[in-house]
């Protein structure tokens, strides 16, 4: 076993003692609700996102209603989450693309999920594990910054991130570490203020700042 396969482990380990339990952060009651949840959540935090969802999803909680609606409705009620022009063109796009080529339901594959405006691999993964269970492994920048600063990853992008961290993980535990890792990352490893004192992982195993 390699050096940083025996590290990735004792992380794993760690992890797994300080979050055996994983909440999805993002509010949603289906998989719809969390596709549209994701996608206003790029560059912009979860908390935000979940005091902006209700308003949303009480003007349109499906894709046949939220087609019907007016996009510039669509903008007034998500404008702070960021990006609004962009992200109400999408959900009201995406949401006539599933009505019309998906019978109504959410797509159960990456191609597909990929194939919807606003959707990358990143919330299309997000989408296949937390909505349906499928083993994927979503890298944002803050896994990607995590896994250079552990030295599980030296990947230039979160492409390489990805595949370096599929390596090292077994299929069963991708869905619930990614998680585990943006928690870990929030509250012991951010970006900044980072105290590598009070970091479990960093003081054992190393940080490359």
């Amino acid at each position: 076993m390699t050096k940083k396969q025996q590290k990735a482990n004792a992380i794993l380990e760690i992890l797994e003692k300080l979050y055996p339990e994983t909440p999805i952060p993002l509010d949603h009651t289906d998989p719809y609700t969390l596709l549209v949840a994701v996608l206003l959540s790029a560059q912009c935090t979860d908390e935000r996102v979940n005091k902006i969802t209700p308003a949303l999803f009480e003007l349109a909680d499906n894709p046949k209603d939220m087609a019907m609606k007016d996009v510039e409705e669509i903008k007034a009620i998500i404008k702070p989450c960021g990006l609004s022009p962009r992200k109400s063109k999408a959900i009201s796009e995406l949401s006539e693309i599933i009505i019309n080529k998906h019978r109504g339901e959410v797509p159960q594959c990456f191609d597909a999920l990929e194939a919807l405006p606003g959707v990358g691999h990143k919330t299309a993964s997000v989408v296949m594990a937390q909505a349906f269970g499928v083993p994927a492994f979503p890298v944002d920048t803050h896994i990607h910054r995590l896994a250079r600063r552990w030295g599980l990853s030296s990947g230039k992008n979160v492409d390489q991130t990805e595949k370096d961290l599929k390596r090292l993980y077994p299929e069963d535990k991708w869905n619930k570490l990614h998680l585990q890792i943006i928690f870990y990352g929030r509250e012991y490893c951010p970006a900044r203020g980072h105290i590598k004192e009070n970091c479990p992982i960093c003081t054992d195993y190393g940080v490359k700042e």
